[in-house]
């Protein structure tokens, strides 16, 4: 079982996680249906192609990204997001330094 996240989120005081070379994460918020996760990125970092069984969506809170989604590549910008149903693949290249905020459904247990 999933433990609930606190109700408030302040980025200066919550934990920063590696999660590949030029990108780390923090968790904003989460129970066991919901996970939003705020992922930065310098620029070339890649968000190797993977697949995971939770519905994903993900909104580009800064920067420019080439996202892929399956076979089709598209290139997003602040403001932008993206869609991935469960199984599919997908990942991204990192343009201009920047920030992807991830909401998954159900929570992501392997970022805890």
């Amino acid at each position: 079982m999933i433990v609930q996240s606190k109700s408030f989120f302040v980025s200066s005081e919550e934990k920063i996680y590696p999660a590949g070379e030029g990108i780390s994460r923090r968790l904003v918020a989460y129970d066991e249906n919901i996970m939003m996760v705020e992922c930065s990125f310098e620029k070339g970092a890649i968000g190797a192609l993977h697949t995971h069984p939770h519905v994903q969506t993900s909104y580009i809170a800064s920067g420019k990204f080439e996202v892929q989604v399956e076979n089709e590549k598209k290139i997003l910008s602040k403001g932008d997001g993206f869609y991935v149903a469960p199984d599919v693949s997908h990942g991204c290249l990192c343009i201009e330094k920047g920030a992807i905020v991830d909401v998954f459904n159900p929570a992501r247990r392997d970022f805890l």
